[in-house]
């Protein structure tokens, strides 16, 4: 068993879990919540191996984390459960247009992710979303780099294939 101070740990690569979380949730409590969940499952893994790159790990752990919550929150949303997701204080905003078309955005291209085999999602959150290279990310998936750029491909053909799908529905309730 590795030993860790969990404090410096925490300290030092903290605000990547929290970033990962949040551009992914958007939600204050959730995000909380992946946090918490993200360093028990990184303690988890620091019981049977040793850890090379605690920041990949936790950002990995942390999308992983992420994902499960959005699948679980879309799977309640569609059961017509109460969806508090990312009710932000319109009158911070300067802009309330850009700030609904932003969010809407983001819930558009949440539930695209939640749609992705998990190792695409992954990829594609590390790459874009933590600005990871192939090379780190291909290091911590523990697969060839060619590997990534072909997940990444797939995953980006597919979001791209949801979004134009969305689009077309959209255009067809307007016409409606």
């Amino acid at each position: 068993m590795q030993v860790v101070d969990w404090q410096i740990i925490i300290e030092k690569h903290g605000a990547i879990v929290w970033q990962t979380a949040y551009r992914l949730l958007g939600n204050y409590t959730d995000t909380s919540d992946c946090f918490q969940e993200t360093f028990i499952s990184a303690l988890k893994v620091c019981k049977r191996q040793k850890v090379r790159n605690f920041p990949a790990l936790l950002a990995r752990l942390a999308t992983t984390r992420a994902i499960d919550m959005l699948r679980v929150r879309f799977r309640l949303e569609s059961n017509n459960l109460t969806n508090d997701f990312n009710m932000g204080n319109l009158n911070n905003n300067p802009d309330p247009a850009k700030y609904v078309q932003k969010q809407e955005l983001a819930t558009k291209l949440q539930k695209a992710l939640v749609q992705l085999p998990i190792q695409e999602a992954q990829v594609f959150c590390m790459r874009y979303l933590n600005d990871m290279s192939y090379r780190r990310i291909a290091k911590e998936l523990n697969i060839k780099t060619n590997t990534v750029g072909v997940l990444l491909y797939r995953a980006k053909e597919k979001l791209r294939k949801s979004f134009s799908v969305l689009q077309n529905q959209q255009k067809s309730e307007v016409v409606l």
